[in-house]
């Protein structure tokens, strides 16, 4: 049997006092019931249902204050939501391993349960490979049904943009996403690998991709104009911590 609230007795609401008389008014209870429905239909993956602003570790890996300048830029972000930002996404930068995924799924959560926004949570890689699978005859979703939610989430967080092989073809997907939301003013929030610099030259023995690389020049240079790029620097904290052992 679902517990019953212990302010509104189930009601749904409670009296409260608001200019010298009594008034009915939502029941925090159902507040933190429509903020869970919301979680649950933000697709985010069970391995990351446990990040917050909260629980995001600024103190290790230690290299540098890069972490602790991102996650106040995260809770500020939250905080100046939906006025302050007016569309304005964030895009997470920085190697594997510091934290990036956690912080985006933190601040997807508190716009969530803080300022009652909806959102979806996409890996890039997912999310392109059910648009190709859409091309299958035998799949009976279209193209245009997979990236109608992810054109009008009005918070999406895409992880690791980039982390697929550059195409002709995840070009187009890419910019047809980028573009579409970037026209509507809606908010996006991306994390990458990557580092946020413009194809370097071809031709060079040794060198790493830049995002540029990755999804072209002109889709770099739009999340210039879609995001504040956050720079996050640091060791590699699942080789630190989480490596993976049967004790």
């Amino acid at each position: 049997m679902a517990e019953v609230c212990p302010i509104c007795e189930g009601a749904g609401l409670r009296i409260v006092q608001e200019n010298g008389r009594q008034v009915a008014t939502t029941c925090i209870c159902q507040v933190q019931k429509r903020a869970n429905r919301l979680l649950t239909r933000a697709n985010i993956p069970k391995r990351y249902e446990h990040c917050s602003l909260e629980s995001f570790d600024t103190h290790f890996p230690s290299s540098n204050r890069t972490l602790t300048a991102a996650h106040l830029r995260a809770r500020r972000f939250v905080e100046g939501y939906p006025v302050e930002t007016n569309g304005t996404g964030l895009l997470l930068t920085g190697s594997i391993g510091v934290g990036k995924t956690h912080l985006a799924v933190g601040i997807l959560q508190a716009l969530v349960t803080e300022r009652g926004a909806t959102g979806l949570f996409y890996d890039y890689r997912d999310l392109l490979k059910q648009v190709q699978n859409s091309y299958n005859k035998s799949n009976s979703s279209t193209e245009m049904e997979i990236l109608r939610p992810v054109f009008e989430a009005e918070v999406l967080v895409l992880d690791e943009l980039g982390a697929n092989k550059p195409t002709d073809w995840v070009w187009d997907t890419v910019a047809h996403i980028l573009n579409t939301r970037y026209n509507d003013r809606r908010t996006t929030i991306i994390t990458t690998n990557y580092a946020n610099l413009a194809p370097l030259d071809p031709n060079a023995r040794s060198r790493e991709e830049t995002l540029g690389d990755r999804i072209g020049e002109r889709m770099r240079s739009r999340l210039q104009e879609m995001c504040v790029v956050v720079e996050m620097q640091g060791e590699d904290f699942r080789q630190k911590v989480k490596r993976a052992s049967f004790a």
